[in-house]
């Protein structure tokens, strides 16, 4: 054969090599094999394989809005969704150890899946409730009013309320600019007599229905009512006619003070009205949450809070909600929006109660908010 023609064929075959290549190997071909292998790893970090391929890295990330809920709908995106249940089952199944990242990720996740209220849910989950309280003795859930103790008519005059919201303390309100949208529920729970007023309040609004008062912040703040009694009326003087919530039978040592506001209120004719959380219920709620894995000394006042709002409520969001030290974008946060005081260590289990409320998120039980509110 002529050098001319070797060379031609030679060519020819290599252009024939490429071309094959291109048909068999697309262009993203090196991010599925990163996909692939990342799948087949072992878990040395205790976060689950799932969690970390649950979305493929070549897809884009969350739209840069303040909506928190996207609108894709594709069979993929929903078996992707339910698919995240499993991994944050698995996240909180952990020993006591816990990396935020790992949550980070998962919230991250949730955000890009549509939310919608799943009203056959929100049954099943009162219907748990009510299920455990009968195992125990027969009777449904207690009043949580002092009615019967201080001849109180019923709080809840309008139950079951349309919209509900329940604000937590987290410092992730701070430029929420959420509070308009709160003020506009038609029954709004805050936790432990929270700053409202001021420049506060376009990130935690101002309305104001039930407010529930931790029997340490009138021994440690209020000094008990002898020296800050006058403090204390003007501070709760914000709260306009709310109800204050208080967990006076839980433990022995909450009585005495709890009804030392009980009485204060009366003789200073305001125009809150103090409710007490009645023993049984508490002991049943906290009942109910030990068979879902919270098995804290004692259960926070924000699922506290939240659990009575699926109560008394058909439609539930919780703002403020956030046990972590920094945003999904890495930001860092304080403890409080108006404070860092970290809770005392190991009374509560943060990271296992919050693993319950992003499951009743994604079961449309109720809606967390993860970021800032959308504005007018």
């Amino acid at each position: 054969m002529r050098p001319g023609g070797t060379l031609f064929a030679l060519v020819s075959s290599l252009m024939l090599l490429l071309l094959l290549r291109l048909l068999w190997c697309p262009a993203d071909a090196p991010a599925r094999s990163r996909l692939l292998v990342e799948e087949s790893r072992e878990d040395t970090s205790g976060t689950s394989a799932a969690l970390r391929t649950l979305w493929n890295p070549t897809t884009p990330g969350p739209r840069t809005r303040n909506s928190t809920y996207l609108d894709e709908k594709t069979p993929q995106m929903t078996e992707k969704c339910k698919d995240l249940q499993h991994s944050l089952n698995l996240l909180s199944n952990k020993t006591r150890r816990y990396s935020e990242d790992d949550y980070l990720q998962i919230i991250t996740n949730i955000q890009r899946c549509p939310w919608k209220r799943q009203a056959e849910e929100y049954d099943n989950f009162r219907g748990e409730r009510q299920q455990v309280v009968k195992k125990k003795n027969g009777k449904g859930l207690l009043s949580i009013s002092a009615a019967k103790l201080y001849n109180l008519s019923q709080p809840f005059v309008d139950y079951p309320y349309n919209q509900c919201a329940v604000v937590g303390n987290g410092g992730i309100l701070n430029k929420s600019l959420c509070g308009a949208e709160i003020d506009k529920s038609d029954f709004v729970f805050r936790c432990n007599l929270p700053p409202i007023t001021g420049s506060a309040s376009k990130d935690v609004g101002s309305k104001t229905n039930l407010v529930t008062v931790n029997p340490s912040i009138i021994t440690l703040k209020y000094k008990n009512l002898k020296e800050e009694k006058a403090r204390f009326l003007e501070d709760i003087s914000s709260y306009g006619d709310a109800f204050l919530l208080l967990p006076a039978f839980s433990f022995r040592a909450n009585t005495g003070i709890s009804l030392k506001v009980y009485q204060t209120l009366k003789e200073s004719n305001t125009r809150q009205k103090v409710l007490f959380f009645h023993p049984r219920y508490l002991r049943h709620l906290a009942l109910f949450w030990r068979t879902k894995g919270v098995t804290a000394f004692r259960l926070s006042t924000g699922l506290m809070i939240a659990s009575i709002a699926v109560e008394l409520c058909e439609n539930v969001k919780l703002y403020g909600f956030w046990p972590f030290s920094k945003t999904v974008e890495e930001t860092p946060l304080s403890h409080h929006y108006y404070d860092n005081k970290l809770p005392k260590h190991g009374f509560h289990q943060m990271p296992k109660e919050y693993s319950q409320m992003l499951q009743l998120h994604m079961r449309g039980i109720l809606k967390l908010q993860f970021s800032k509110c959308e504005t007018a």
